[in-house]
């Protein structure tokens, strides 16, 4: 074994140790990244890397969407178009047995159209249906399930902050990603739905029933959906349109979100201020991420630890399918002890030059590795998605949130299986723009 065959090895030990004792992910790639790189190539180069990678990353103009994006989700939350998208849900779906959690997905699915993020969307939809569903005597379960499962839409359901980064990590077309994610997106809302209503007819507790609203009922409370779906078709259509970029696109749904939320009076000037901080230290902390995982990126580079990976993998002679079902795996094992985030910019650049070697359409993989770290947000022991709920929902034990989405998590892995089965489903909508 060659030296920087073992300073790659002596790094990933590293690494997962300064997880394992809770070292920010951003900070422990930075560190790995710099030691390795120095130790191969010279202390010297390596101090440049330090002083080069941030500006670059924080100058880089693909990266505005971020925090536009990000700010374009804050400012939602603040207008109440959450509240809006649960009370429109539950006036056209709350009479039907389960009908409440049903409403908690449409509302999270319409919620993710605007927001990007699925901790963001979990944590909003538990403050805004939770209370409802136990004032109506939902079992703890299906509440909780239906909200974290609803949660996972946040980083598919264009526009997805995750997606983004994975298409600033390979140079993929975003606009591609996010159109490539609709289809999915739509069928994931599909099929929780379908779950919700098996549940209920399957499950031994009461789920109990609303009295069905009348129609001057479901109007009114729809009265509100309009600014979430015209801010959809705004930003989607636009990019898919060709008129214009990604970056242009959050840009302009910050500003309508923001031009709604004053026009409509529910945006003061202090709501705006705090939007705007919150925006930008969630923000920094999606930076230091990115500029930490570039500085490993070099690491990796010198060591070529990618196209070794990728020797090894096709090596097992596996097949293209048989080795994509091994990184699949690679990732469901990883989400039981990394957050999204992480498993991304940690293992895409490792594991990237593999898909392509296979002949796999990049713009697709994208779409089924989200999907497949959707999963990560709701399966023990880690579950990003349920410890959010938890620490809002104190009374309800962590073994009975898990309890409640395993449901979803069997109908995400039959979905995964046929979006890998049919590739078209993904492809369709990006292989019609110019």
């Amino acid at each position: 074994m060659s030296y920087p065959d073992l300073i790659a090895i002596g790094g990933f030990v590293l690494l997962f140790a300064l997880l394992l004792i809770r070292i920010p992910i951003g900070v422990a790639m930075g560190l790995v990244g710099i030691g390795g790189f120095g130790l191969l190539v010279g202390p010297g180069p390596a101090l440049k890397l330090v002083g080069l990678s941030p500006i670059r990353t924080a100058t880089e103009y693909s990266l505005a969407l971020i925090p536009m994006f990000i700010l374009m989700g804050s400012l939602a939350t603040a207008s109440g178009l959450s509240a809006e998208l649960y009370r429109a849900s539950n006036a056209w779906i709350g009479h039907l047995r389960g009908g409440l959690a049903m409403a908690t997905i449409a509302a999270c699915g319409g919620f993710a159209a605007i927001c990007g993020s699925s901790v963001a969307t979990a944590a909003t939809m538990t403050k805004v249906a939770l209370p409802e569903m136990k004032r109506y005597g939902y079992p703890d379960t299906l509440a909780t399930g239906s909200i974290a499962a609803g949660g996972t839409l946040g980083i598919l359901i264009p526009p997805s902050i995750v997606l983004a980064i994975y298409g600033i990590l390979t140079e993929q077309d975003i606009g591609k990603l996010f159109v490539a994610g609709i289809i999915p997106g739509i069928m994931a809302l599909a099929f929780y739905l379908i779950t919700i209503r098996l549940y209920v007819m399957f499950s031994k507790q009461d789920v109990p029933a609303q009295e069905k609203s009348d129609w001057g009922e479901r109007l009114r409370a729809s009265r509100g959906v309009w600014a979430v779906l015209l801010l959809f078709v705004f930003v989607m259509g636009g990019i898919y349109g060709g008129v214009f970029t990604p970056s242009e696109a959050a840009g302009m749904g910050a500003s309508g979100v923001l031009i709604i939320g004053v026009v409509r009076g529910r945006l003061s000037l202090k709501a705006i201020y705090r939007c705007l901080v919150d925006s930008i230290q969630v923000t920094a902390s999606i930076f230091f991420i990115l500029i930490g995982a570039l500085l490993f990126g070099y690491f990796l580079t010198v060591t070529q630890t990618p196209q070794k990976v990728a020797t090894l993998l096709l090596s097992f002679d596996l097949g293209a399918y048989g080795t994509l079902m091994l990184i699949l795996l690679l990732f469901l094992i990883l989400g039981c002890i990394l957050d999204a985030m992480a498993m991304i910019v940690l293992m895409i650049p490792i594991i990237y030059p593999v898909i392509l070697q296979l002949g796999f359409d990049p713009i697709w993989f994208g779409v089924i590795i989200v999907m497949t770290v959707e999963l990560g947000l709701i399966t023990p022991p880690v579950g990003m998605n349920v410890f959010v709920l938890n620490s809002l929902a104190r009374d309800i034990p962590l073994q009975r949130i898990f309890a409640g989405v395993m449901p979803f998590v069997l109908i995400d892995v039959i979905r995964l299986a046929i979006l890998v089965a049919f590739p078209i489903l993904v492809l369709f909508l990006p292989n019609t723009m110019q």
